[in-house]
């Protein structure tokens, strides 16, 4: 994985042309195809029709059930709940892990920030137990961070 060009390649998406969402999917196959740990790739966005509801966005990877979450519940919801990043190194371990997927052995949920307003998050998926290292963690933050230019 080359952060730096994965870092380049999002700006490029983001200050190029198309939609928000466009953007999003865009930012997801990029993260899909260059870090090889990463098995599902996605968003989850404020749902603008219920308050506390997060609301799936672009992905990449396998079909989710969790189309709807709210806030506070699963660790898209806790990310939602506490704008903390959240690293589950062993999904089997976590006692509020909604599970997409049999295969899924970790995760992260990195909330996205336009000014003190959360306006979605990312969420990667990862078949490989404790495959979220801290360079990966601080590369989906940076990413996050940029994302807020979006919304």
């Amino acid at each position: 994985m080359n952060k730096q060009w994965i870092l380049n390649e999002t700006d490029r998406i983001i200050y190029g042309a198309g939609s928000r969402d466009e953007k999003l999917q865009k930012i997801a196959v990029l993260l899909d195809r260059h870090v090889d740990v990463f098995d599902w790739t996605g968003f989850y966005l404020v749902a603008e029709d219920e308050e506390r509801m997060l609301e799936l966005g672009p992905f990449v990877g396998e079909e989710t059930d969790h189309t709807r979450i709210p806030f506070g519940t699963g660790i898209c919801g806790q990310a939602a709940e506490t704008l903390d990043t959240f690293v589950v190194q062993d999904v089997s371990k976590a006692d509020n892990y909604l599970a997409c997927s049999v295969d899924v052995k970790s995760e992260i949920v990195v909330p996205i920030m336009k000014g003190d307003r959360f306006v979605g998050e990312l969420d990667i998926d990862s078949h490989t137990k404790y495959a979220i290292t801290a360079d990966l963690i601080e590369l989906c933050e940076e990413i996050s961070g940029r994302i807020s230019r979006l919304f």
